[in-house]
């Protein structure tokens, strides 16, 4: 009976008075349930802190675009003739030049060879005609012929002199219908997949083309900004380039580093937005035409000013707050001026100084003036030193128990004597104290 009663009272926190060595219950609870407790409010709350730093911030005005080639051509015959050759593979870089197909160029040949021949003959004629002109000069000098044959003649000389340039003529017209055979790469860029195969027959009247091909480096990408933003963009590209971040869709890695090159000269009035295009570098080949991607115009850069974690910035009725840790662990509520802000920082223009600490994480039990406990990021606080990793204090009962103060070991109970157990058939009792009735 007595050791049943001892197990009571020592579970149920109960001590005389209700005084300061009473064991603590649960977080929020009362301590010992007794006159002149305190409530869990008083506990330090842990939180995660930043110090607040001075640093270079880039000013950036985010767009989403479109990736866009520089140069899109696609490559058709000048002539009519079977397909005799590709010299290309699909996905093949070329250079500006570079044959890619060939046309069967007999017909064209031929014509070519026609003309060569006639100037041939042209020529001929014409030096026979230089010759009789000179005959004619000397015979008219001696009054020998008259001077209608010279003049006669020197016309002639002249007709068949345009008749040779036309037979010139002829031939470079021929010349490029025969080069028009080979089809060659009018820019560099990246070859598509083929449009025609081997053995057709192509036209110059054809509008599929035989191969499509893409400038990608450079290249260029096509983005939007809202007109609130077009005065400070204008501003900031007056005064030099603009560098232009090309982002992933995590909209965190960066594609590429390119420059703004051309702001659109008008506002569009249905969406209130104003096209922009950048050029890249694409080395890599990291932005593809048709591409959608995220856009970081650089406009400024902010010169040490205070910065804090995005995170540390409240929100509240009065507008937007931190809580500044104070010496002492305890919080400030610290209103606060922001004057810009990304994902991950925020710039503080009024409010918070450099090396203050503010909490990043933790808010929901904070208000002004709690105590606070700043644990690190990658873990929670360790354990106060000299205290056990666990088991019951040292000195009490086995369990954990632990025996009121003042209170002698009863009859029956615990170190009573040897042999002494619990009955398992004991019913519960109630136990009455200053605290109140507890049944177990």
């Amino acid at each position: 009976m007595a050791g049943v009663t001892w197990l009571i009272v020592t579970q149920s926190g109960f001590k005389p008075g209700g005084g300061e060595g009473a064991p603590p219950g649960p977080p929020g609870m009362m301590r010992g349930g007794g006159p002149g407790g305190r409530m869990g409010r008083d506990m330090a709350v842990p939180v995660l802190a930043a110090t607040a730093k001075t640093a270079d911030v880039p000013v950036y005005y985010d767009g989403v675009g479109t990736t866009r080639a520089l140069n899109i051509v696609t490559v058709r015959s000048q002539v009519d003739g079977k397909l005799l050759k590709l010299n290309f593979k699909e996905g093949q870089d070329v250079e500006r030049g570079f044959v890619l197909a060939e046309i069967d160029p007999t017909i064209y040949q031929a014509q070519h060879d026609q003309a060569v021949a006639k100037k041939a003959q042209d020529e001929a004629q014409l030096a026979n005609a230089r010759l009789d002109l000179e005959r004619y000069i000397r015979l008219a000098q001696s009054n020998a012929a008259t001077k209608q044959q010279a003049d006669t003649q020197r016309a002639t000389v002249a007709q068949l002199e345009a008749q040779v340039n036309a037979d010139q003529a002829a031939i470079d017209n021929t010349k490029a219908y025969l080069d028009y055979t080979k089809v060659v790469a009018p820019i560099s860029g990246r070859t598509g997949i083929r449009l025609v195969d081997v053995g057709n027959l192509v036209k110059a009247t054809d509008t599929t083309g035989i191969v499509v091909i893409t400038q990608v480096r450079p290249i260029s990408v096509i983005f939007t900004l809202p007109q609130q933003q077009l005065a400070a963009v204008n501003k900031a590209f007056a005064g030099g380039r603009l560098e232009t971040l090309a982002l992933g869709t995590d909209n965190r890695t960066v594609l590429d580093r390119g420059f703004l090159q051309v702001i659109d000269n008008q506002v569009d009035s249905t969406t209130g937005t104003v096209k922009l295009r950048a050029e890249f570098p694409n080395a890599d080949l990291q932005l593809w035409p048709g591409q959608f991607v995220n856009i970081k115009l650089l406009v400024d850069t902010l010169k040490q000013v205070v910065t804090v974690p995005t995170a540390a910035v409240q929100r509240g009725p009065n507008g937007t707050f931190a809580y500044v840790v104070k010496p002492g662990d305890t919080v400030a509520v610290t209103p606060v001026t922001v004057t810009q802000q990304d994902d991950t920082t925020a710039v503080i223009a009024s409010g918070v100084a450099a090396g203050d600490r503010v909490v990043t994480t933790g808010f929901s039990q904070l208000a002004d003036g709690k105590r606070v406990t700043v644990t690190p990021a990658e873990g929670g606080a360790a354990p106060a030193a000299g205290a056990p990793a666990g088991g019951p204090p040292a000195g009490g009962p086995p369990g954990g128990r632990r025996r009121p103060e003042g209170a002698a070991p009863q009859a029956g109970g615990p170190g009573a004597g040897q042999g002494a157990e619990t009955r398992p058939e004991e019913r519960p009792r109630r136990t009455e104290g200053a605290g109140g009735s507890t049944v177990r």
